[in-house]
């Protein structure tokens, strides 16, 4: 019974240390407390800061901003950043940019921090 106690629970348990692949598209998307390598710098976002996205189908007078807090490990050190969607910053010897947020805001659906999932890119480096 303790064996299979283990079996069903070390995945849960290091969940947050998969590192994912990027994908054909180029984007490397991962969740809150998941790790990834983008081309060169280890991402893992932390903390959703803000999503003032329009909703789909809405009219709105400004399309809104996503903010996320995120850890960068790059090699011997890391560092902490706020990004924001669309917006690239200069990351060791290239830029990484939070390309895509899913899922896409809804009017009147509340999206709960677990469930978005954050597109990296990094452009640049050797």
């Amino acid at each position: 019974m303790k064996r299979l106690l283990t079996a069903l629970a070390l995945p849960l348990l290091l969940g947050g240390c998969v590192t994912y692949k990027t994908h054909s598209d180029g984007i490397t998307r991962i969740r809150i407390d998941q790790t990834a390598t983008v081309d060169g710098p280890r991402v893992t976002p932390l903390k959703l800061i803000e999503d003032s996205r329009c909703p789909k189908g809405a009219q709105c007078v400004w399309a809104g901003r996503v903010r996320v807090t995120v850890r960068i490990d790059l090699g011997q050190r890391n560092e902490l950043r706020d990004l924001t969607l669309g917006e690239p910053q200069q990351v060791a010897d290239g830029t990484l940019t939070l390309v895509e947020v899913l899922p896409e805001k809804k009017a009147g659906d509340h999206t709960y921090p677990d469930e978005y999932r954050f597109g990296f890119q990094f452009a640049g480096g050797l």
